[in-house]
């Protein structure tokens, strides 16, 4: 079988579930190879070797994680002409969408970004995307070079396949050119406790109709262990920070589940989270726009529709 590229999107070591959903999509498609960039590979192993990696090539070059994402872009070009795979499979996140950008230039291939499904097809990978702000639902494949591929948070339900993996350690060449961009200082996000808004299997949104109470979504939330989030409306009157917003201008979102509280339905809004698997809405006004795509809908105060489902939901888990 062919290898399948894919970039294992980790934080020190600790691989996150983007990563376990890439490589369950790589079976599909031929034999996972995972490409493993910084410290901690050791630690990362079980979980690669979990759901079907049959290799991991080790990019322990400290350099790497000293610049912003052209190193990677020509690691990857590296490891690529070495092993020739069929498919390469990166995390849709921002960072990961500019080194598939950069690796499509350098491959001279054919790039698809934000893909929710990607299947086997008779002369290469077929994907789905959701575009034009989630109105239209489009399938594609690359026609040119090695297909590179963005895929989008929970676009597959991780699924185990126990492998032994080995490990290559693998050295690469980095230009001068890709160095001038170097990373002076980060720091990690405060936690909260509840999952990655953008890994999240479940998501509750507040919107206007919090009225800056976001107690009830949060409330909501913690008894779902669902991640939160938040429409432009909210964060712009300062509710809530930016780096929970959801939709075009935020983050694009797909879930399991998504639940909408007071959140009229905006294109804006929209755009960030259409492509999720199930959508509740609750808001007092029955002609909103959200109620057009939802599953459910739920005509009431959000201030007291959720607490009321808090709390039902709190006494079916005790």
């Amino acid at each position: 079988m062919s290898n399948v590229l894919v970039l294992v999107d980790h934080v020190g070591g600790k691989v996150r579930k983007t990563t376990a959903e890439l490589l369950t999509i790589a079976r599909r498609l031929g034999e996972p190879v995972a490409v493993y960039i910084g410290a901690g590979v050791t630690d990362a192993l079980p979980a690669l070797g979990q759901y079907g990696a049959t290799k991991v090539i080790a990019l322990t070059d400290a350099e790497l994680g000293q610049y912003l994402v052209a190193p990677k872009a020509e690691a990857l070009q590296q490891v690529a002409a070495k092993v020739e795979p069929a498919v390469i499979l990166i995390p849709s996140s921002a960072e990961g969408k500019e080194i598939a950008a950069r690796l499509a230039v350098k491959l001279e291939s054919g790039l698809i970004t934000d893909a929710v499904d990607v299947q086997a097809g008779d002369d290469g990978p077929v994907t789905t995307q959701s575009v034009f702000a989630g109105n239209y639902t489009v399938q594609a494949k690359v026609t040119h070079g090695t297909p590179i591929i963005t895929v989008k948070p929970n676009a597959a339900t991780p699924e185990v396949a126990e492998t032994g993996p080995e490990v290559e350690e693998f050295e690469v060449s980095i230009s001068d050119a890709a160095k001038t961009a170097r990373i002076t200082e980060s720091k990690p996000r405060e936690a909260t406790g509840r999952p990655e808004l953008t890994e999240a299997a479940i998501i509750v949104s507040g919107g206007r109709g919090t009225g800056g109470d976001f107690g009830p979504v949060e409330a909501f939330a913690d008894s779902l262990g669902a991640a939160v989030g938040a429409s432009r409306a909210a964060v712009d009157s300062g509710w809530y920070p930016h780096a929970y917003q959801v939709g075009q201008t935020g983050k694009t979102v797909s879930p399991q589940l998504y639940v909408a509280a007071g959140i009229s339905g905006a294109i804006q809004h929209r755009a960030g989270m259409q492509t999720s698997k199930t959508i509740v809405a609750v808001n007092k006004d029955e002609e909103a726009p959200i109620f057009e795509l939802v599953d459910f809908g739920v005509v009431g105060d959000l201030h007291k529709v959720l607490p009321a489902a808090t709390e039902e939901v709190t006494k079916r888990k005790s």
